[in-house]
């Protein structure tokens, strides 16, 4: 290692954090390429480079020392600006009693709209305006729970009124904001239990997709989950649905397509997207996914996301293990999670 590594990282780590491009080691050293003559930041989407014409800087700074440019694609000396203006952003929306337009945002940070978009991405995972929604989905949620009363609970999110909430959570809330806060009534949920390698395992499902995946659970379980909602046993429309859901468990990774009716806090869903975007047979860390949706400082609340997904191999929170390389936890046992790991081996 160089003087001018950092000196709490070895080769091998930063290596990695390059070949996964997690954001989390961004502004924490650079990566020079020689053959190339320019260094990038560790998250760079550009095509890796060889092993041995790479060389790790502590920062800018140091690359330009050596004789190196900064990538004009990742721009590794904007990493601390980058951060600030989406903090900015961030607080500017939380603050705003309208959406704002991009182009406001973009403005306040000095960047163009379309650049703006691209950092703000890159460090959240969503688009401000997808940000925006979410945040008042995740107000939406609080206020159902506070106050009990839908119209009073969209106001209160900062929807202008009850036709822009429920266009904004058109594809995306499963059941109807009255039946979140009643438990589920109004909504008929269909479910099953079947035996799997894995052992017995509760299958339920809205006409949305499926609410419920777990194992060693039954019907009292979702009727504490849903307790208004009217739960029926099997049928001959969820029959088809729940061979799908055997096949994608006996065969992991194999059921993307495969419909969810789930809901979470904003920082949840997010994190639940990323578990979806992990290619079976990998794995990655709760601080991987905690940085690839822009919060590397939440590594506990990566945990505690990861734990409240309620659809269980269909949302692999299975691929997410300690930085270590150990299991850590799962809820239904590590030897079914290693199972899961062991299926999706190539």
């Amino acid at each position: 290692m160089t003087q001018a590594m950092i000196e709490a990282l070895d080769e091998e780590e930063c290596w990695t954090a390059v070949r996964l491009r997690d954001r989390a080691f961004d502004g924490r050293f650079v990566t020079g390429v020689l053959s190339t003559g320019i260094y990038c930041r560790p998250s760079c989407a550009a095509r890796h480079p060889r092993r041995e014409n790479v060389r790790f800087f502590s920062d800018g700074a140091a690359a330009r020392g050596a004789g190196l440019r900064p990538c004009l694609r990742c721009c590794p000396d904007d990493v601390a600006r980058d951060e600030r203006a989406v903090l900015a952003a961030i607080a500017a929306i939380r603050g705003a009693e309208q959406p704002l337009a991009l182009g406001d945002l973009a403005a306040r940070a000095g960047y163009s709209p379309t650049h703006f978009q691209r950092v703000f991405a890159r460090h959240t995972g969503l688009s401000p305006a997808a940000y925006a929604r979410a945040l008042r989905a995740e107000r939406m949620t609080e206020a159902l729970s506070d106050t009990g009363r839908v119209t009073d609970a969209i106001y209160e999110a900062g929807f202008s009124g009850p036709s822009r909430f429920y266009a904004a959570s058109e594809g995306r809330l499963g059941m109807a904001a009255s039946a979140w806060v009643n438990g589920g009534q109004g909504v008929t949920i269909r479910w099953a239990v079947v035996a799997t390698s894995l052992g017995q395992m509760l299958v339920a499902a809205t006409d949305k997709g499926v609410c419920r995946l777990s194992f060693a659970e039954g019907p009292e379980a979702l009727a504490r989950r849903f307790p208004k909602a009217e739960l029926v046993e099997g049928g001959e429309d969820f029959a088809a649905l729940l061979a799908q859901v055997v096949a994608a468990v006996e065969t992991p990774g194999s059921g993307s397509h495969i419909p969810l009716d789930v809901r979470g806090t904003a920082f949840q869903e997010a994190v639940w997207r990323e578990l979806q975007r992990i290619p079976p047979g990998e794995t990655r860390s709760y601080a991987q996914i905690a940085a690839a949706v822009g919060k590397p400082g939440a590594v506990r609340a990566a945990g505690s996301a990861n734990g409240a997904n309620a659809v269980a191999v269909l949302i692999p929170c299975h691929r997410v293990v300690r930085s270590d390389g150990s299991l850590g936890g799962y809820a239904y046992g590590l030897a079914i999670k290693q199972e899961l790991l062991d299926r999706e081996k190539p």
